[in-house]
């Protein structure tokens, strides 16, 4: 089987997915044509943001959006070393310095508890990342950011369709974790908002295996701030208020015309996969504390869901079961092996020991297939192969 199975998706959007493709070839506008502002505003909708502006990629989304904040050197913004590089990368590039807070050992999260004690007078921005497909403790870290002056960048990447609902009571205690029954944990009083609409900025990725993807490089930057956006607008395109009037520092950051129209060929099926991932989630829950109840599975608070861009559990020796899986034909990955704070190019900006739960995830974290066309039958296989190779 495939970890992500892509292939069944196109097979059943084949038609929507070639006839958009097919108007792009047709009309020849592949940089800025119609079908990104219509994706633009498809996304919009979405997502309840006031502003979607697509760019090249979920990285160059971060990136953009640091210098729409006009990020300086030396300035500070507080993320979680247990992502994928680019988080940083984005950070340090645009001149900051990223200050690592350790993550909550259930669900892989930034620990929200930890992020005031980390704001100095460099301060500027909060990175929050919503890992595998669960956002982070939004009311919390957004009080924060508001009692300091500070802006919030959600690197949603991995959770484009998720939702949050917030906690009912006091934000500052997390709900309780979500149990294996479906739909269970679900708040029923409201529609909740979505990841990207939570925050200063929502940043997401359109990569392929991403909940949402095109086929290549894509991103899309969400703001309800009008000044803001204006400023993400320009940067994408070399800092051009208008062509050859370049009024501020920019990038070459846009979103090619053939990607928005893959994106939108999906769009149809996206709130279907969205409640197959949700259900999924569930039985994979469901039927792992049936088959393996001592393993440890990641925690989703009660008052948000997750949308698994990757099925994540904790396991001792994972070289070995992974092995073991791989003999039974079971595909698994590793997100992510090794902190930031222990890479070589951010190793500085953090000591060893520091943010202890992050290393310990990244050496106990696997990723299951996941996929909207995963099949019951190849998800009871997954589970079967699973509770042999741990026992």
């Amino acid at each position: 089987m495939d970890f992500i199975d892509l292939k069944s998706q196109y097979a059943a959007l084949r038609d929507n997915i070639n006839s958009r493709i097919q108007a792009v070839l047709d009309h020849g506008q592949y940089i800025l044509g119609p079908e990104v502002e219509e994706m633009e505003a498809a996304l919009v909708a979405y997502s309840g943001a006031k502003h979607c502006i697509s760019v090249a990629s979920g990285t160059e989304a971060l990136l953009i959006c640091l210098m729409a904040l006009d990020l300086q050197p030396g300035d500070e913004v507080i993320t979680s070393p247990f992502t994928f590089a680019a988080t940083a990368e984005m950070i340090v590039l645009a001149g900051g310095v990223p200050v690592f807070v350790d993550i909550e050992a259930d669900t892989a999260n930034i620990d929200a508890t930890l992020i005031e004690a980390a704001i100095t007078a460099k301060t500027k921005a909060i990175m929050p990342v919503s890992l595998y497909g669960q956002v982070a403790d939004m009311d919390v870290i957004n009080a924060i950011a508001t009692k300091h002056g500070l802006a919030v960048i959600e690197d949603a990447a991995q959770s484009f369709g998720a939702t949050y609902w917030g906690a009912p009571t006091s934000a500052s205690t997390p709900a309780a974790p979500r149990g294996g029954a479906p739909a269970l944990g679900r708040p029923g009083g409201g529609p909740g908002k979505k990841s990207c609409n939570l925050s200063t900025f929502g940043c997401t990725s359109f990569f392929p295996s991403k909940p949402l993807g095109c086929y290549g490089d894509g991103g899309a930057i969400f703001t309800s701030d009008d000044r803001l956006a204006q400023a993400c607008r320009e940067i994408r395109t070399h800092g051009q208020s208008q062509r050859y009037l370049h009024t501020r520092l920019g990038v070459g950051g846009r979103m090619d015309t053939l990607q928005c129209a893959v994106v939108l060929g999906k769009l149809d099926r996206f709130s279907w996969e969205i409640e197959r991932r949700l259900a999924l989630g569930d039985a994979y829950a469901r039927k792992l504390q049936a088959a393996a109840p001592d393993l440890q599975r990641l925690a989703v608070r009660g008052d948000r869901d997750c949308v698994w861009a990757q099925y994540t559990v904790f396991v001792d020796d994972r070289d070995a079961v992974q092995a073991r899986l791989k003999q039974a034909g079971v595909p698994t990955a590793v997100h992510y092996p090794r902190p930031l704070h222990h890479q070589p190019a951010y190793a500085r900006y953090a000591q060893p020991e520091s943010c202890p739960h992050s290393v310990a995830a990244a050496s106990r974290v696997m990723s299951l297939p996941m996929s909207a066309d995963l099949t019951d039958a190849q998800q009871d296989q997954i589970v079967s192969a699973l509770a042999g190779a741990l026992r």
